[in-house]
């Protein structure tokens, strides 16, 4: 192997383990603190897929990392849609006929119905009726609702609330505007070494919900301030868009862009106490998805890996038939199937600190996985080799000397050129780093050599830029 080589490997297998190990030095309580404490700093502002709470969440996130903010017109064709009305809304509320405000907007902005037009009358509550909206089965809660592509307007309010308030006229106020404006987005680009990409995506546009999506939200940010400054092999694109509408625009607004796009995350609801979900890609066996299948494996939480539908997050555009880019979406608890989910439940006593801080730490190890998956090639293919003689066998042997010795072995029998880490770690069981440490340690013996890497990636990239 020459020296050159060496180099090249040890430089190459440094990237992301310095960012675990960075991860690692830090108190896992004190690093959820500092991410819930951004959650509860972004928690009271009043989100939704355009206007001024959108552009106040990213200005926040900009404070932290380098963001780029693009702004849309509304009317914009993008594919079969077009970029929506911007909404603005100063006040909301229904006053009783003492002039007390039964629902406040002032108080949460989960009490009106989002993107709501304008309105300001009296009516009688067996009219208001078809306006509000509760949810009987936990008559505690707020309804998280929205009208987002037909003009409406309406209030959230808890069911016990409604069953308490009076017949009679009430005052009803939507002091709001939806005209042409612009969507929005923000964009983060570290650039490494390669300019293939792996992409993390977050929706920012829900109102005072902390688990979907604030927590996605705290956890690319921290994640994107964390790969800052780091030596990369990819390069990588951290958008924090309005869902749906937004991924749309930013595809259609990057079509050149998207040929570069090697592994991508959507993160959502990674912050309650529920197990790790993995929902694979479209492709179904993409390396993201196999990356997040291994780290998930040895992570010591449970997990459950899900295959593809498409239906969920912004994932289903990125996943859609005429991309099919290799994007897969981590959660906790699956939207839609804990009671919270889209209520005044899902607040900041719904998120844990400690569950942002191992979310933060799963995130890091799958890009551990990308950055250091390479092929190698075994330079004693005749027989194992004698370890001893070069140091990678200790005379007194137990428990940590086999499994170090085993993921050696591992690798020098399969590093023929064409698998890869992730293969020998897949195959063997054992988790990547390990894999990888065995590689580390192969490679300084002079028993192992980097393959020259493979483009797999350029039918591909023809393809999508076709």
């Amino acid at each position: 192997m020459s020296c050159q080589n060496a180099i090249e490997h040890t430089r190459i297998l440094s990237h992301s383990m310095r960012l675990l190990e960075q991860l690692e030095q830090q108190d896992l309580v004190e690093a959820g603190k500092r991410l819930h404490d951004f959650a509860a700093e972004l928690y009271p502002i009043c989100r939704s897929i355009t206007g001024p709470g959108i552009r106040q969440t990213l200005n926040l996130i900009q404070r932290r990392i380098p963001l780029t903010v693009t702004e849309v017109p509304s009317g914009t064709p993008v594919f079969d849609w077009k970029v929506p009305k911007e909404w603005h809304i100063c006040d909301a509320y229904i006053k009783d006929a003492s002039g007390r405000r039964v629902v406040d907007f002032q108080r949460s902005s989960l009490e009106v119905l989002n993107y709501s037009t304008p309105v300001h009358c009296k009516m009688p509550l067996r009219e208001l009726r078809s306006h509000l909206f509760t949810l009987p089965e936990y008559p505690d809660w707020i309804p998280y609702r929205t009208s987002y592509y037909k003009e409406n307007w309406g209030f959230c309010l808890s069911h016990n609330k409604l069953l308490g308030l009076p017949d009679g006229d009430y005052e009803v106020c939507i002091d709001s505007t939806l005209k042409d404006g612009h969507l929005v987005y923000g964009e983060c680009y570290l650039k490494g070494e390669s300019r293939d990409e792996v992409l993390f995506s977050c929706h920012v546009c829900h109102p005072s919900l902390a688990n979907d999506n604030l927590s996605g939200l705290t956890v690319a940010a921290a994640l994107a301030e964390l790969l800052s400054g780091q030596d990369l092999r990819y390069s990588y694109r951290f958008l924090f868009i309005p869902g749906t509408i937004g991924a749309i625009t930013w595809l259609a607004q990057n079509r050149e862009t998207i040929g570069s796009i090697r592994h991508g995350l959507v993160l959502t609801g990674i912050g309650d106490q529920g197990g790790f979900h993995y929902k694979k890609s479209r492709v179904g066996n993409a390396e993201i998805d196999r990356a997040a299948t291994n780290a998930l494996q040895h992570s010591g939480e449970p997990s459950e890996v899900l295959e593809f539908t498409p239906y969920g997050y912004d994932e289903r555009q990125y996943c859609s038939l005429g991309f099919n880019l290799p994007v897969g979406c981590l959660m906790r608890s699956v939207w839609g199937t804990f009671p919270e989910y889209h209520t005044s439940a899902d607040n900041l006593d719904f998120i844990k600190p400690v569950q942002l801080a191992r979310s933060l730490r799963l995130c890091a190890t799958i890009i551990d996985v990308l950055e250091n998956n390479r092929q190698f090639r075994n330079l004693k293919p005749f027989c194992e080799p004698q370890l001893g003689k070069y140091g990678l066998y200790r005379s007194i042997g137990g428990q940590s000397i086999n499994s170090e010795i085993n993921a050696q072995l591992w690798v020098l029998n399969l590093s023929d050129s064409e698998h890869s880490l992730l293969d020998i770690a897949e195959r063997s069981g054992l988790p990547f780093i390990v894999v990888a440490d065995a590689a580390q340690r192969l490679v300084d013996a002079g028993l192992l050599a980097v393959s020259v890497e493979r483009n797999a990636a350029s039918s591909f990239v023809s393809a999508v830029q076709s």
